[in-house]
């Protein structure tokens, strides 16, 4: 986050300065991720869910079961579904969404064909629903990134959130949702409560891959020597702080909040340079989520 500094010409702080990406190398490092994660998720579809049957949504999810029912390799199920769905995006949604879809809807397919012989490491269900999950969430989490996708039921749902006004979230959780019932219902009950499993696991690793590992701290700092904080943060910290104006809700009296985000390693200098400006100061150090600016990541 980038977090405007005190006007006063006394503080000062060594700037981290950051060159701005190459648009082609954007573009050529996202094409990158799509692939790679394409890739992954193909591998781990083949090694963990596929020959445990585990239909944890999707296309992908939809292609082991009529793999189950008829026989017919999932790689030509996947295409078969992806190429009139995208169709329909290039016709609904217009060209410029769906062809973003293109290249994953396409190479997804041809990954899981080309990586359909691999042997699975497992034949234990559950590690086969823990380990497929991380390995799917893997692969989504850097076409995401990457700011593609693989088409399929995401791009279902981006049909049906436009036209029925339902949220994105649901058309997702609709479409999913009904690939484990229908797989409850034609391969076994056990296979969809392995599959939610599968699911759950694919989320979260998504989300971690998202957010990244690298945790970081937000402080708000009430104190009287607000000014002598500031310049201590700013100098010996080397750390950016916005400082907000609050009132007491007892007293009344104008205070000054002080705001700073730091990495989870800098958590105990902070602490020890607010204990030797103001002992008595009133801390709150609370996590982040994710944070994007200069001093940080950068997207």
């Amino acid at each position: 986050m980038n977090q405007p500094q005190s006007t006063k010409s006394s503080r000062t702080r060594r700037r981290r300065v950051t060159e701005p990406a190459n648009p082609r190398t954007q573009a050529v490092w996202a094409v990158a991720q799509l692939l790679v994660g394409a890739f992954i998720i193909a591998a781990s579809f083949n090694l963990f869910l596929v020959p445990n049957s585990i239909a944890s949504g999707g296309v992908s999810g939809l292609s082991i079961i009529v793999k189950q029912v008829l026989g017919i390799q999932p790689a030509y199920t996947q295409w078969t579904i992806n190429i009139p769905l995208f169709f329909a995006g290039l016709w609904l949604l217009g060209k410029r969404f769906a062809l973003k879809t293109l290249l994953g809807s396409f190479m997804l397919p041809l990954f899981v064909l080309l990586t359909a012989h691999w042997p699975p490491p497992t034949d234990n269900p559950l590690l086969a629903a823990v380990y497929g999950g991380v390995g799917v969430g893997l692969g989504l989490g850097l076409v995401f990134r990457g700011r593609g996708s693989t088409g399929g039921t995401d791009l279902a749902a981006q049909i049906l959130h436009k036209y029925s006004g339902l949220s994105l979230g649901i058309t997702v959780v609709c479409f999913d949702g009904l690939v484990i019932v229908l797989a409850g219902i034609l391969i076994s009950p056990e296979n969809a409560l392995y599959a939610l499993i599968a699911l759950f696991v694919t989320s979260k690793t998504i989300d971690l891959l998202q957010t990244g590992l690298a945790l970081s701290k937000v402080a708000f700092i009430i104190s009287d020597r607000a000014e002598e904080l500031a310049d201590a943060v700013l100098t010996q910290l080397d750390r950016g702080l916005t400082e907000l104006d609050a009132h007491g809700g007892y007293t009344g009296q104008r205070r000054v909040v002080l705001m700073v985000v730091v990495s989870q390693n800098e958590v105990p200098k902070l602490k020890a340079i607010i204990r030797s400006a103001d002992p008595g100061a009133f801390v709150i150090i609370s996590q982040t989520a994710e944070v994007i600016g200069q001093g940080f990541k950068i997207e």
